[in-house]
């Protein structure tokens, strides 16, 4: 299988506006980050986008994607879902999200759903919980986490799973993180925050699930430079950045 990180900064993007720091001033192109999302593309031939923010018109530019097979929504927030409208080329793009999510798109989306305005994104929404579904011929396993207080999804396809936004995520649902190739998830800032994971929290949580590879995301401007702390990270664990590409050993 093989992963595109189509943006690895957390709500606000890197450069943050108006901010002269040594991060959002940096030409390091690892230092620049566009809202949190990637791209699937399974052995069984399936395309599977995770999250689509408001970066997913530049992101999906840079990366270009021919058909989505399904798009898997983590939660509601603006940064996980804005960039829905921007999905008008999918016909019938199938969408999976907690009924809540769901409810907040049509809500905030009607145009999309009451037929009275031609041309708008089409979009098939599909509720769903904790139990694994099918995209195609690949097998999605939802992971509950919270966020915070609020629910949320993580996913699993294959070896590979991608948690952002994460604060906790329950032991029962902790097994279904066993025998990873490689584990995605977020560290914000090397200072705590309520709802993110920091850097050393995604460490330890890093060495619970016992992945091979860990890639930390949704990052934001004060966790410093890549080319400082990268380097510094346990073996196996590194920052990702926009525009890395991964393969997950299915084996």
């Amino acid at each position: 299988m093989q992963v595109i990180f189509l943006g690895t900064g957390t709500s606000t993007g890197v450069p943050y506006i108006n901010c002269d720091c040594e991060v959002c001033t940096s030409s390091d192109p690892k230092d620049r980050r566009l809202r949190s999302s990637v791209m699937l593309e399974t052995d069984e031939g399936n395309r599977i986008l995770i999250d689509s923010g408001p970066d997913v018109r530049e992101q999906l530019l840079a990366h270009p994607a021919p058909n989505i097979d399904g798009l898997l929504l983590t939660h509601e927030h603006y940064d996980h879902v804005s960039g829905l409208d921007d999905l008008r080329p999918f016909h019938n793009l199938q969408v999976y999200a907690l009924p809540r999510v769901c409810a907040v798109i049509r809500r905030n989306m009607p145009y999309c759903f009451d037929g009275s305005y031609p041309g708008v994104p089409s979009l098939c929404l599909n509720e769903i919980d904790g139990n694994p579904f099918n995209i195609g011929s690949t097998v999605v396993v939802p992971v509950l986490c919270l966020h915070d207080k609020l629910p949320i999804l993580g996913y699993r396809v294959g070896k590979f799973a991608y948690l952002t936004d994460v604060t906790f995520v329950d032991d029962s649902e902790m097994k279904k993180l066993k025998d990873l190739d490689v584990l995605v998830v977020d560290a914000l800032r090397i200072k705590p925050h309520h709802s993110h994971f920091s850097l050393q929290q995604a460490i330890d949580f890093s060495h619970m699930v016992n992945a091979r590879r860990t890639y930390f995301t949704h990052i934001a401007h004060q966790m410093g430079l890549h080319a400082t702390v990268d380097p510094g990270l346990p073996e196996g664990m590194h920052l990702a950045y926009d525009g890395l590409c991964l393969t997950v050993d299915g084996d």
